[in-house]
């Protein structure tokens, strides 16, 4: 549904994006990952034929940004941070307003309008002046004004930027629901617990490069290893750990906590479990420790950092 290769932006003399090649098929939720000034703006502006590319090409929905910028343009529904709301007017009003731009009778937009306000729990609000609006209300009719026209595609950059907590999660379960309906979405934020959330795959830029792309659990074995064990005992370790080096790979020990790794837990946390207990411990728990976006992404970042 997405598709770039070798899509570049040079502004003057300074490189924007380069080289970057993406492949988003139907119904998945990309998530474009990367620091201020990384590029990711000017990617989705050039993938939804605002930005004209210097290198490289990308088409949308079968259409070519550049040769069939309109085709592009009907396919897709862009927000923004700011999604430049007329406060005035009140929602039905404005969705009326983008409707006959997009070439939507009146009637069939007030009809659409008012079954996504229900949607996205805003009934009843579709007639008060958007200027009352709060933010989180605000940044959904962006959405619905971005959905209007029933695009194949969804450009959200930076769609829940410094928001209240409650209007956020208003506005990402607003993105959970459009999952459901199986559309395109390219979703650009800083907000890594919103990515891991909401994303099926992660992209990371950085300085207008794409330094690493796949799934979270590929992200995660790809950067930060096998998954990380940690079994607690009823008794503290005075040396015992040591016993447990031939079955799996130790990596600290506090007090009465082991954590590991091991290529093989089906096989070794049961050997594991029976050694510890010969050795006069008691299990108390054995679980997995959680690993984040966060750690994937700081560790793509520093290790860059590091090469640079």
């Amino acid at each position: 549904m997405i598709e770039t290769e070798n899509l570049g932006k040079v502004f003057d003399t300074f490189t924007a994006v380069q080289n970057l090649t993406l492949n988003v098929p139907a119904g998945q939720l990309l998530a474009l990952l990367g620091p201020n000034g990384a590029g990711k703006t000017t990617t989705v502006r050039m993938i939804g034929a605002i930005l004209k590319p210097t290198t490289g090409h990308a088409r949308v929905n079968g259409y070519d940004v550049v040769t069939q910028a309109d085709g592009v343009r009907r396919s897709i529904g862009l927000l923004t941070e700011q999604p430049g709301l007329y406060t005035r007017m009140s929602g039905l009003e404005y969705l009326e307003f983008y409707g006959r731009l997009y070439g939507i009778p009146d009637k069939e937009t007030r009809a659409r309008g008012k079954a996504m306000f229900e949607r996205f729990y805003m009934a009843g609000a579709e007639d008060k002046r958007l200027g009352i609006y709060s933010k989180g209300m605000r940044q959904k009719v962006g959405l619905i004004r971005s959905m209007l026209h029933n695009p194949a595609v969804l450009l959200l950059d930076e769609p829940t930027s410094a928001m209240d907590p409650h209007s956020a999660k208003l506005v990402r379960d607003a993105i959970l629901e459009l999952r459901n309906d199986r559309r395109t979405v390219i979703l650009c934020t800083h907000n890594l617990a919103e990515a891991e959330l909401l994303a099926d795959k992660i992209a990371i830029i950085k300085q207008g490069e794409l330094v690493a792309q796949g799934t979270f659990a590929e992200l995660k074995q790809q950067l930060l290893g096998q998954p990380q064990l940690e079994v607690r005992v009823d008794k503290p370790l005075n040396g015992q750990a040591k016993e447990l080096d031939r079955l799996v790979t130790v990596e600290s020990v506090h007090n009465d906590t082991i954590r590991y790794r091991t290529d093989n837990p089906d096989v070794t946390n049961p050997q594991l479990v029976r050694c510890l207990h010969g050795l006069g411990l008691g299990v108390i728990s054995l679980q997995p420790v959680s690993q984040s976006l966060e750690q994937v992404y700081l560790r793509v970042i520093e290790e860059i950092e590091v090469n640079e």
